[in-house]
Parts: structure tokens; C-alpha cells; sequence
């Protein structure tokens, strides 16, 4: 049994707002858009490291806004980036490996949601 992953970035333009909001942890709450991600694309974990960094970056969690972008190196290593809105890195992890299937993908995260910017 495979669990083959199918997000494609087209997609992901189709999600503008969000009906519905989905507990990560106690305090932070990801959109429609977010959640497709991570079932679509096998990533729940990379809203655990967004809803993560809240608690443990101080630097992170001073930022009122985030981007957070992942991208994916061809050897499947990745590298894990949060923004302040204004192209300054706040924080930055080296991913080993992931089947993440896109090869970059933007996350914003504001007022404790996680969502896409297509949906802001």
C-alpha cells in the first residue's frame, strides 16, 4: 500500500479564504488551504514545525506575520526558511530528507492560523 502524494501548486490557487479552521495544538489553528496541504502532500509535519517554532524561536514568535517557505533540494534534502514579511529570515532549519512533492511551497502564519496566501 502506497500512499502516493498528488499536490500540484494549480491547486492550491483555488483556495481563497477559508470555511473552516482546524486545531493544530492548543493555541494555533490551521485554514482549508493549509490542511490540503498537509493531507495532500504527506506534510502534516511541517505544520508541527510552524506551530513548533511558536513555542521554542523566540524570534519566530516575535513576529507578528510570517512567510515560511520550503524548499526542495533535487537529493530530497530541504531547507525550511520564516520571513518577516519584509525578506528578513528570522529562522531557518535544514531538513534531511523529505517526499515532500512540490519543490517549494509558502505558508503564511498571523493571529495564531496557519494558511495559504491565496487565502488571505
Amino acid at each position: 500500500m502506497t500512499n502516493e502524494k498528488t499536490l500540484n501548486k494549480d491547486e492550491l490557487k483555488n483556495f481563497t479564504g477559508s470555511e473552516h479552521w482546524y486545531r493544530i495544538n492548543k493555541t494555533i489553528l490551521c485554514t482549508d488551504g493549509a490542511k490540503y496541504v498537509a493531507e495532500t502532500g504527506g506534510a502534516y509535519w511541517l505544520l508541527g514545525e510552524i506551530a513548533l517554532s511558536q513555542a521554542f524561536e523566540k524570534k519566530v514568535a516575535a513576529e507578528e506575520f510570517q512567510v515560511w517557505v520550503l524548499k526542495v533540494n533535487p537529493d530530497q534534502s530541504a531547507t525550511l526558511k520564516c520571513e518577516d514579511g519584509n525578506g528578513h529570515i528570522v529562522f531557518s532549519k535544514k531538513i534531511p530528507w523529505t517526499d515532500f512533492p512540490l519543490p517549494e511551497i509558502t505558508l503564511w502564519y498571523s493571529n495564531n492560523v496557519i494558511y495559504l496566501p491565496s487565502e488571505h
